[in-house]
């Protein structure tokens, strides 16, 4: 084959990666990764990415979380910061603080958090409250 006909791979990006931290794992200290997470066993300490983290019924973060996108079935202490969409399932646990784009939470999920969501919200200005008045 010529070099100009070689067959090549799409490159994939980090983000495109998954990383797992397998059920019965305990990492203690933080976390920053390009890729995307599942976390099945426990970290004690903060995971940041650009991905989307996914948090299994067995799963557990004792720390603050910054990601662009989580789902979470298990248990999250802590600051949490989700860019776009956090998605608590019916299972999940979270307790903390929350700031997120969007949230959708299932029946059935504990949400002991202060929570402030950035997406979508328009605040009145002066020149608003004397058109409302």
């Amino acid at each position: 084959m010529f070099n100009d006909q070689k067959k090549t791979k799409p490159s994939k990006t980090n983000q495109d990666e998954q990383n797992r931290l397998a059920a019965g794992t305990v990492i203690t200290g933080n976390i920053s990764a390009e890729g995307c997470f599942r976390i099945e066993g426990t970290l004690e300490g903060d995971l940041k990415t650009p991905g989307k983290v996914v948090i299994s019924k067995t799963g557990v973060i004792n720390g603050n979380l910054d990601c662009d996108k989580a789902d979470v079935e298990g248990r999250v202490s802590g600051k949490i910061t989700v860019s776009d969409l956090l998605f608590l399932r019916s299972t999940a646990i979270v307790d903390g603080e929350v700031f997120t784009g969007k949230l959708a939470v299932e029946p059935g999920a504990t949400f002991n958090a202060t929570c402030e969501m950035s997406g979508g919200i328009k605040t009145l200005n002066k020149k608003d409250e004397k058109k409302s008045a």
